[in-house]
């Protein structure tokens, strides 16, 4: 697995967890070296031979979504944006504006670096979020409603 992917793994892991998490903890940026390493090596464990995640191995579960009067469903990670495969009709949107990935039976939701941001529930998101039903995720200036998980 390339540096660049375990990494990645390793914050959105972090990034779960210090959202479930009752006590605040420091961002990923701020956690300390030695910590991070121990991330990306919970994370290289849990990595099959071919790269995927055990949690990459099995039947993901669905996500079923709400835009307007457009409802899709995906089985897999996706992009949203002006372009991506959730094509959000909006100016204030960006291209690839938000990640949604599941990861261990859970869905979560990532801004992808965009301009006007990510929302979940009125509040900018600045790491990847878990999901559930009723929430309502905000790309520009378009909701999109989370339905099933």
């Amino acid at each position: 697995m390339a540096s660049t992917d375990l990494d990645h793994l390793a914050k959105t892991a972090y990034e779960a967890h210090r959202t479930a998490h009752p006590d605040a903890l420091p961002s990923w940026d701020e956690v300390p070296g030695p910590e991070k390493q121990a991330w990306r090596a919970a994370v290289s464990a849990v990595t099959s031979q071919n790269d995927s995640t055990l949690a990459d191995t099995g039947r993901s579960q669905s996500i079923a979504l709400q835009v307007g009067d457009q409802a899709r469903v995906f089985h897999t990670e996706f992009t949203a944006g002006r372009q991506g495969s959730l094509i959000v009709n909006d100016d204030h949107a960006s291209s690839h504006h938000a990640l949604f990935q599941p990861a261990h039976g859970y869905w979560f939701v990532e801004d992808l670096g965009s301009t006007n941001g990510t929302w979940l529930n009125n509040r900018r998101i600045f790491a990847a979020q878990r999901l559930k039903r009723g929430d309502k995720v905000k790309i520009g200036r378009t909701v999109v409603v989370i339905v099933s998980v």
